[in-house]
């Protein structure tokens, strides 16, 4: 990588940054206008959605019952362990399931679409796209972004219910905890704030798995080692914002819930 001076460094990134927010804005309202790629968005919701149903399952459930066993080791040592259900219960709906959900999608979505686009961008078809006067990111960016949003929102749900059941399991199986008792105490944990900030967070995280994703394919350049470059940066930037944002949003939700 060439070295360069801190100004034209500045400048890059400044430029960089002001691409991608207008891809982003882009993006967003092309849902407003007219033509709208429905065939698209469901071909999207279903290759993001139920294709990765089972790395999520799989991600919360073994996250519920490792947050089980080192929730009662800890509780075990003030005599209370029966307060299993309240730690993972908050654990996954507030932070884990929104965050683990967002970064297993990051690697499997965020990669994916860096190094689609970005192979139609070497070899082309994004130039025959326009001269054919259809709209990129309409077409490619737009159901890209409003399925990564809406399916991401169920699958951290799923991700959560999961989680919370994979700690029963843990609880009632290895713990000897009363099956009635861990879900009471699941369920009473959990107030109107914790569930709210817990459904928030999938909301910027698809945004950022599908802008960063899309941005670096569509700026891929220098053929195969671009899209393989491009496919590596998506997945590093887009967990990080993911990271990133999850904090600003946790201090903003219990600034406005007390918790």
């Amino acid at each position: 990588m060439p070295l360069v001076s801190p100004e034209i460094f500045a400048k890059q990134k400044i430029a960089a940054l002001q691409d991608y927010s207008l891809l982003s804005w882009r993006a967003v309202t092309n849902i407003f206008s007219r033509p709208r790629y429905w065939p698209d968005i469901f071909t999207q919701m279903d290759y993001i959605g139920f294709g990765s149903l089972p790395i999520v399952v799989l991600t919360g459930f073994f996250t519920g019952c490792v947050l089980a066993l080192q929730s009662a080791t800890s509780l075990q040592q003030f005599g209370a362990v029966s307060m299993t259900g309240n730690l993972v219960a908050l654990s996954m709906v507030k932070e884990l399931g929104p965050v683990l959900t967002g970064l297993m999608l990051s690697g499997r979505n965020a990669s994916g679409m860096a190094s689609e686009l970005g192979s139609m961008k070497v070899t082309e078809q994004i130039d025959a796209m326009r001269a054919l006067g259809t709209d990129p990111i309409r077409k490619l960016v737009t159901p890209r972004l409003y399925a990564t949003v809406f399916m991401l929102f169920f699958l951290t749900i799923i991700a959560d219910v999961v989680g919370i059941a994979g700690g029963a399991i843990v609880s009632v199986g290895l713990l000897g905890l009363s099956p009635s008792s861990y879900l009471h105490n699941s369920y009473r944990a959990l107030v109107y704030g914790d569930v709210v900030q817990g459904l928030a967070k999938p909301i910027f995280s698809g945004f950022i798995i599908a802008t960063v994703g899309c941005y670096f394919g569509l700026k891929t350049k220098g053929g195969t080692q671009g899209v393989g470059r491009s496919t590596t940066q998506a997945v590093v930037v887009s967990s990080v914002f993911i990271i990133i944002v999850d904090f600003i949003v946790s201090r903003a939700m219990i600034g406005i819930f007390g918790r």
